[in-house]
C-alpha cells in the first residue's frame, strides 16, 4: 500500500509591503477626518498607497478612502499634485489651483495647472479668476504663463481687456501671454489694431521686443519700438537694465541735476518742489521694475490725485497741471514749479483731463545708461524708516 503524500499547505507570509499597507489602513481607520495626520504616519501611508498602485487602490473602497484622507492632508503641496496625477483622481482642480498659486514658478505649480487644463474644467479657473484677492489671481496668471499652454489667449485676453482689473494683474497677463507664440501673436494683433490699453502698452512693448520668434520680434520692433536712450541710441533690454549695478550716491546727483529735473517736481525728505508725488518712501512702494517703467513710460501708471488737466480761460490763457482744490465757484490749478493759480469757474472756457502724465516722457534721454541705473538705485533706497 503506497502512502499518498499530500502537498504541503502553503503558509501565507506577509511581505513588508502588505505589513505597511495594513499599518497604513489601521492608522487611517483610527484617524478622525478632522484630525491632522502626523507627518511620519502620513509618509507611511503615501508610500504604501504608491506601492500598491492606482489599479489596486481605486478598486478597493478602503484604500480609496485612505487615498482621500491623504489628499486632504497634502492639499496645497507638491505631493498633492503627484498623487492626483498618479491615481488619476477627478474633482481636485480647486486643490491643484491652490498649488499653482503657491508655486507659480516651480515644477509643481506648472504640473498642477496642466492637469487642470487637461481636464477641460474652465469653471474652476473662472472661479479662481473671480477671487477678490488680486495677489492670488496674479500668481495664478504667472503660473499659466509658465505652463506654456496654447489656451492662454482665450484665458488671459479677457483679463487684459478688463479696465476694472488691477493694473499689476493685467501687466502679468501681458507677460504670461508673451511666453507663448500664440499669446505673443495675440498681443501683436491688439497692437496692430491700436487696441492695447495705454497702461499696459509699455509692458507689452518690453515683453514683445524680447520674444524668441524672429517674425514676431521684428513686428514688435515696428509696432512697439522701445524707448530711445541718450542721443537716440537704443536702450539695452529691460532685463539687462534692471540687472545693472547702480551707485545710489551718483543717482542722487542725477536726481538733482538741472537737465534731468526730478527735483523740480518731487520732494525727497523735505528737499525739492512739491508738485508731483512725494518720493521719500518710493522704494518701499515700488520695485525697480516699476520704478524703471515710471521713468520710461510715465503715462502708463498715473497716481491717484495726480491726473493732469488742461485748463483754458476765456481770455485765451492756458494752464496745464493738477487741480488741487475746487469749490462751487473756484478751481485751483498747480502748475510745474509748484505755483497754484485760482480761477473763477465763470472765467473758464474749458477744462479737460489729459491722458498724459504731468511727468514728461523721454527723461531717459537726458542721461547715460549708467546714470539711469544709478538713478534707479537711488530711488530704490528711498524707503520708509
Amino acid at each position: 500500500m503506497t502512502r499518498q503524500v499530500r502537498p504541503a499547505r502553503r503558509i501565507f507570509r506577509p511581505t513588508m509591503m502588505n505589513l505597511r499597507t495594513t499599518i497604513c489602513l489601521l492608522a487611517l481607520a483610527a484617524t478622525a477626518v478632522a484630525q491632522p495626520i502626523e507627518p511620519a504616519k502620513l509618509n507611511t501611508m503615501i508610500e504604501a498607497l504608491t506601492r500598491l498602485g492606482p489599479e489596486a487602490v481605486n478598486a478597493n473602497p478602503k484604500l480609496a478612502e485612505a487615498l482621500g484622507k491623504v489628499l486632504a492632508a497634502t492639499r496645497g503641496t507638491p505631493q498633492f499634485v503627484q498623487l492626483v496625477e498618479q491615481f488619476k483622481v477627478a474633482g481636485q482642480n480647486s486643490g491643484l489651483i491652490e498649488v499653482a498659486i503657491k508655486h507659480p514658478a516651480d515644477e509643481a505649480g506648472v504640473a498642477a495647472l496642466r492637469l487642470v487644463l487637461a481636464s477641460g474644467d474652465t469653471a474652476a479657473l473662472a472661479a479662481a479668476f473671480a477671487d477678490k484677492d488680486t495677489a492670488k489671481v496674479t500668481k495664478l496668471v504667472e503660473a499659466l504663463g509658465n505652463s506654456g499652454a496654447k489656451q492662454l489667449p482665450a484665458l488671459l485676453l479677457p483679463l487684459l481687456a478688463d479696465a476694472k482689473r488691477d493694473v499689476a494683474l493685467r501687466k502679468q497677463a501681458v507677460r504670461s501671454l508673451a511666453r507663448t507664440q500664440e499669446g505673443a501673436a495675440a498681443l501683436l494683433k491688439l497692437a496692430r489694431e491700436d487696441q492695447l490699453p495705454a497702461e499696459i502698452r509699455f509692458t507689452a512693448a518690453t515683453e514683445l521686443n524680447a520674444v524668441r520668434w524672429p517674425e514676431l520680434k521684428s513686428e514688435a520692433a515696428r509696432l512697439l519700438p522701445p524707448p530711445p536712450g541718450q542721443g537716440d541710441k537704443s536702450l539695452p533690454p529691460i532685463a539687462e537694465l534692471l540687472a545693472m549695478k547702480g551707485d545710489a550716491k551718483r543717482g542722487a546727483e542725477v536726481f538733482s541735476r538741472e537737465t534731468v529735473g526730478c527735483a523740480k517736481c518731487h520732494v525727497v525728505n523735505g528737499q525739492g518742489i512739491d508738485f508731483g508725488p512725494d518720493l521719500s518712501e518710493i522704494g518701499s512702494k515700488l520695485g525697480k521694475d516699476a520704478l524703471l517703467e515710471s521713468i520710461l513710460d510715465p503715462s502708463a501708471g498715473i497716481s491717484f490725485g495726480f491726473e493732469a488737466w488742461s485748463v483754458e480761460a476765456k481770455d485765451g490763457e492756458e494752464f496745464f497741471g493738477l487741480i488741487v482744490s475746487e469749490t462751487g465757484d473756484d478751481v485751483s490749478v498747480k502748475t510745474v514749479g509748484g505755483v497754484v493759480t485760482k480761477f473763477k469757474k465763470s472765467t473758464l472756457a474749458r477744462r479737460q483731463q489729459s491722458k498724459l502724465s504731468i511727468m514728461p516722457a523721454g527723461l531717459q534721454q537726458t542721461m547715460t545708461v549708467q546714470e539711469l541705473a544709478d538713478l534707479l538705485e537711488y530711488l530704490a533706497t528711498l524707503k520708509k524708516k
